[in-house]
């Protein structure tokens, strides 16, 4: 082992990425360790991409507080890296009597949140916005801040951000043994011991399992399968607006929602399980998505399917976020973070510092830290390398494009391999890049994107 990191953070997602981040910016030595092959390999790469105002969270608590933080910390980070996010706004829908006397409640929860820019609209004025929903509108509740976002570049830079100030990033490396001692805390890996000073657990659908190893049994996680469709871009048209399900004794429902790379999506499901490994599809999901689409969209079902696929979340036992700081084991954990943690992330790790500071530790940000980084513009509303002549004259492989389902370059491709944090697998180049996530799905780029990829890993 070398000398001991002052920080280990375990989980490579959203919320661990942006803890690495922050902490990497002080003069503390950080190393972020993650069991699978990739940043954003778990539920972070597989979410609903939605930048929460958090007008719907129960006020007062924690979440609620951090969501809202998190969401104007986050629209800044993006604008400084480059990140796609649109302001697209959402209608919650009212479909029967019982959830249109709910918007009231919805409106004023929204209030208490601290947002108070919703308005409670008639079944004219929902049509009006939504001209293409099915039949039997009642009303609906505008929320005209809540924003799609590229989810899959959000942690990528924020881990990006951590290495370039420094942190130590560590893929495949799984926790198999958890030894605290008088002043370090030895991690043993499948690929050898980390030595650390504090331990912070980001792990996710495996936080619990971790929380354990030091002790606890204050929360427990079992999988949520959220499965979803993706229409094609011609769908696009259809709806410009997020449209949520208003809450009710039936449940949440599923919402239908514009994409920041031009498609469209329905879903998710939400069924409890075991395996915390399973992002398999069913046709039971697929009926169910099939249903529910052709009650709020008719017209959406008649585009073509791009692609399905199935996330996992860490639903949990408890009411609120769990962030705590234990000094005598110097370990902390943030942990039930929910799918609120792509808005809440920046704010997370910011009340983390706050508690690790008021625990006696020195956490001042270092001058002259590197500028953010700037990301690939995946996003459709944005300028793509194709479609920029001052830069395709600079380097003419930005002017070859390699997917043209997704208009993805030669340059781009390349850029991704040369980057901070390369792809290790093709998915994995999907997400940097886009190609082969159109509606051929890989069938006439893949075979050169692969020929891209294995150069681009030869190369490094």
């Amino acid at each position: 082992m070398t000398r001991p990191y002052d920080f280990a953070v375990i989980g490579a997602g959203v919320i661990g990425s942006a803890i690495a981040r922050q902490l990497a910016g002080t003069s503390n030595t950080v190393v972020l360790l993650d069991a699978r092959e990739d940043v954003c390999e778990g539920t972070s790469k597989a979410n609903t991409a939605i930048l929460h105002t958090g007008f719907d969270a129960s006020p007062g608590t924690l979440e609620s507080q951090l969501v809202r933080e998190g969401y104007f910390l986050t629209e800044d980070y993006c604008e400084k890296t480059g990140i796609g996010l649109k302001k697209s706004g959402a209608v919650l829908v009212a479909w029967d009597e019982e959830e249109l006397a709910a918007l009231p409640s919805l409106q004023e929860k929204a209030e208490k949140n601290g947002y108070n820019k919703t308005e409670i609209i008639d079944t004219d004025g929902v049509y009006e916005l939504l001209p293409h929903l099915g039949d039997g509108v009642k009303g609906g509740l505008t929320v005209p801040d809540e924003s799609i976002i590229d989810a899959w570049s959000l942690p990528l830079a924020f881990a990006t951000d951590a290495v370039n100030r420094g942190a130590t990033l560590l893929l495949e490396h799984e926790i198999t043994m958890v030894t605290v001692g008088e002043n370090t805390t030895i991690l043993g890996t499948n690929r050898g011991d980390i030595e650390a000073r504090w331990v912070i657990n980001a792990a996710g659908l495996g936080g619990d399992h971790l929380d354990r190893r030091f002790g606890y049994d204050r929360i427990h996680v079992h999988p949520r399968k959220g499965e979803l469709f993706v229409f094609d871009k011609l769908s696009a048209e259809l709806v410009d607006k997020i449209v949520l399900a208003v809450p009710s004794s039936k449940g949440k429902g599923v919402l239908v929602s514009p994409t920041a790379f031009g498609n469209v999506m329905l879903g998710p499901t939400a069924d409890d399980g075991e395996d915390r490994t399973d992002t398999s599809t069913t046709e039971e999901g697929f009926d169910f998505l099939i249903q529910k689409g052709s009650h709020i969209f008719p017209q959406l079902l008649d585009e073509e399917v791009t692609a399905s696929y199935a996330g996992l979340r860490a639903a949990h036992d408890l009411s609120d976020y769990l962030i705590e700081v234990d000094g005598d084991q110097r370990y902390a954990i943030a942990g039930a973070i929910r799918s609120t943690g792509l808005t809440s992330a920046m704010a997370v790790a910011q009340y983390l510092i706050d508690l690790l500071k008021d625990a006696g530790l020195t956490l001042e940000e270092r001058s002259n830290l590197p500028e953010p980084p700037k990301m690939a513009p995946l996003g459709q509303h944005q300028v793509r390398p194709y479609a920029d002549a001052e830069l395709i004259d600079k380097d003419p492989a930005y002017g070859e494009i390699v997917c043209f389902c997704e208009r993805v370059t030669r340059g781009e491709i390349r850029d991704a391999m040369n980057s901070v944090i390369p792809p290790t697998t093709i998915n994995g180049l999907r997400r940097r890049t886009r190609a082969m996530n159109g509606r051929c799905q890989g069938f006439f780029c893949g075979a050169e994107v692969a020929a891209q990829f294995a150069a681009g890993k030869k190369g490094n």
